[in-house]
């Protein structure tokens, strides 16, 4: 602690950072603690705010998924190899976190809508988009990809080369160098941005709620609720989706740090 105030700079910085985690801090607690626990049980009992906080935890885990699986080859491709057109690749990468997330929503129906060619295609094999579950996950997985795809890379990019050179000599496949030396080394970083991805996705609202209004999910639960009933209606279902978000990124800090530590 007293090295946090050894200079007049080091104060200076501690109470600027105090008031940035005040910023944050606050208007949270404020939610949680407004409502009682009374209230806060009864609406955790409330079976659509349970389904759509469900609903919303399953749809970014399965986004996070599908971005691993194909996520994470790219980043290894992106860290370790250079071929003509690599910077438009990572910069379409890292686009979505820059589109507003309406215009991705709309981007989104443009494609997979029920008139467009891949909506139609995949609607004859019984896979809708719209209003639909599959929808929630495509628009979760477009605007959060990029925080597992750039944190894989820089996670690769650490991961000097010629240990895996070392590992081929030694007769192991580019398969073998992969999983048993860059990949285990590069794990904290892709861990940190699948958490990362999965707590974006939690969040969602613009893209969801132009491809899938419905089922709900938390974060349409609560502007509905909000819009329909006002604040007195709407706050308890924030402080319950707070209180949840906060224990279970908190969670999985703590395991990615034990991990990392291990």
């Amino acid at each position: 602690m007293r090295a946090l105030f050894a200079d007049k700079m080091r104060a200076s910085f501690v109470i600027l950072g105090s008031l940035l985690i005040l910023f944050i801090a606050w208007p949270l607690l404020r939610t949680i603690t407004a409502s009682g626990p009374a209230l806060l049980w009864q609406t955790l009992l409330d079976e659509e705010v349970r389904d759509s906080i469900l609903l919303t935890f399953t749809a970014s885990l399965v986004a996070t998924v599908i971005a691993f699986v194909c996520g994470v080859p790219l980043a290894y491709l992106l860290a370790r190899t250079d071929f003509p057109g690599k910077w438009l690749v990572e910069g379409i990468v890292d686009l979505p976190i820059v589109v507003p997330h309406s215009a991705a929503g709309i981007a989104l129906l443009m494609v997979f809508g029920r008139r467009a060619l891949l909506g139609r295609t995949f609607g004859l094999l019984g896979l809708k988009f719209v209003s639909a579950a599959p929808g929630i996950v495509i628009a979760m997985l477009f605007v959060s990809l990029s925080f597992l795809v750039s944190s894989a890379r820089e996670g690769f990019e650490s991961v000097d080369p010629r240990l895996e050179r070392v590992a081929r000599t030694l007769g192991a496949s580019p398969w073998g160098a992969f999983w048993r030396v860059a990949f285990p080394l590069a794990w904290r970083s892709i861990l940190s941005g699948m958490i990362l991805m999965w707590a974006r996705g939690l969040s969602e609202f613009g893209a969801v709620v132009i491809l899938a209004y419905h089922p709900m999910v938390a974060p349409v639960l609560l502007y509905e609720r909000f819009e329909s009933f006002g604040l007195a209606y709407a706050r308890p279902v924030a402080a319950l989706i707070i209180l949840i978000c906060l224990l279970t990124f908190v969670a999985l800090r703590a395991v990615a740090g034990k991990r990392s530590a291990a």
